[in-house]
């Protein structure tokens, strides 16, 4: 009986490891997806930045053409 304890303790430590571990593993993922999407608002906020800079330049630079002329 002494045997069957050890094993089943055994393996009661073994399945809490990989359980500690599967969380663990499951968090980061988590974790990993949100970063990503917030990075990828973060790059669509920029997009959108950089292409109201482009109009706002595309628009002066008309605007110093006409003046110059």
């Amino acid at each position: 009986m002494a045997k069957k304890n050890r094993l089943r303790d055994a393996a009661v430590k073994i399945g809490s490891a990989v359980g500690k571990v599967d969380g663990t593993a499951h968090r980061a993922a988590l974790k990993a997806a949100k970063a990503a999407h917030v990075a990828r608002q973060e790059l669509n906020d920029l997009t959108k930045q950089v292409d109201a800079l482009k109009k706002q330049l595309s628009k002066s630079t008309q605007r110093l053409k006409s003046a110059l002329k």
